[in-house]
């Protein structure tokens, strides 16, 4: 029932994994908003209430073709950082902005550049012309109030409403998309979501899709191909590691390394019984930033 009402069983089904249980049609979840609606739905709403923002790390499951795997780049199983703005009209482009300005945030902490696509109505699709028109004209509006160039992509929206999409470009000169934002009149009238308005009346929110690394396998698989493995410290998941010479100082170095994982380093102690050498040359190809060789020297001066 509840992808009926969303429209995904009309609309998406082919990529949706199905079953029948005692007669019953059962479907895993292939998008996390359906769960927004349910969410927003639980209680009334005031105009003061908006926007409401309901952030989601939804793992879901889509029927791709096998041609289209790619290892983490594109799976059928992956977790989506979506989040469900549910706003008044007046509201629309600020947050569309404010969104924006978030992801090209987020990936210039990561150190990526981007390019903009706005993705217009697909022929499969559900609700009416001008909703459409309303939709992809705010997004228009946005865009260029942004500032940054963008391309059109005909046809590849959301089969409930345009999108802007973000495209990372990986080291191979591919690329992926990861942020979206998608702006949908249809599902909070499918699910007749209301708030009360300033009038006092009834009226229908307008909702906001949003993704930041959308699927985040693609992300981190995007990101390791970018730093070729080698992260920068403060992303790296071993910062340290600590290469004791010999036994004789493997109190010290394990005294070591607690004092650093106390300042909060992520710190490894490599305590077998192997060469110094092949410690080295093996946390190098690991391409752990910083290695710690201590000795006797080190042990009885501190240092």
């Amino acid at each position: 029932e509840l992808w009926h009402r969303s429209g995904h069983w009309d609309h998406y089904k082919d990529n949706m994994y199905t079953t029948q249980i005692d007669g019953m049609n059962y479907a895993i979840k292939p998008m996390n908003c359906p769960g927004g609606m349910l969410v927003y739905k639980r209680k009334l709403h005031s105009y003061r209430d908006l926007p409401e923002r309901i952030a989601e790390l939804g793992l879901v499951h889509r029927h791709e073709l096998s041609g289209t795997l790619h290892g983490l780049m594109r799976v059928r199983c992956f977790t989506q950082d979506d989040a469900h703005i549910f706003m008044t009209p007046e509201q629309v482009e600020g947050e569309i902005l404010g969104v924006m300005d978030l992801i090209d945030h987020f990936y210039k902490v990561f150190g990526f550049g981007y390019s903009l696509e706005l993705s217009t109505r697909p022929e499969n699709s559900m609700g009416t012309d001008e909703q459409w028109k309303m939709a992809t004209d705010a997004l228009i509006h946005a865009l260029k109030k942004n500032g940054k160039p963008y391309e059109v992509n005909e046809g590849d929206g959301a089969f409930y409403g345009p999108k802007i999409d973000f495209h990372l470009r990986d080291s191979l000169g591919r690329t992926w998309q990861c942020g979206t934002i998608q702006l949908d009149f249809q599902m909070p009238e499918r699910f007749d979501l209301t708030y009360t308005g300033e009038d006092g009346e009834k009226h229908r929110p307008v909702m906001l899709h949003r993704v930041i690394f959308g699927s985040i396998e693609r992300f981190i698989a995007i990101l390791t191909e970018h730093y070729a493995g080698a992260f920068p410290l403060w992303l790296a998941p071993v910062q340290v590691r600590v290469l004791p010479i010999s036994d004789a100082v493997a109190e010290y170095a394990q005294n070591l390394t607690k004092q650093l994982q106390d300042a909060s380093l992520r710190v490894e102690l490599d305590g077998r019984n192997e060469k110094i050498g092949y410690k080295i040359r093996e946390a190098q190809l690991q391409k752990i930033p910083y290695m710690l060789v201590v000795g006797e020297k080190e042990a009885q001066s501190g240092g």
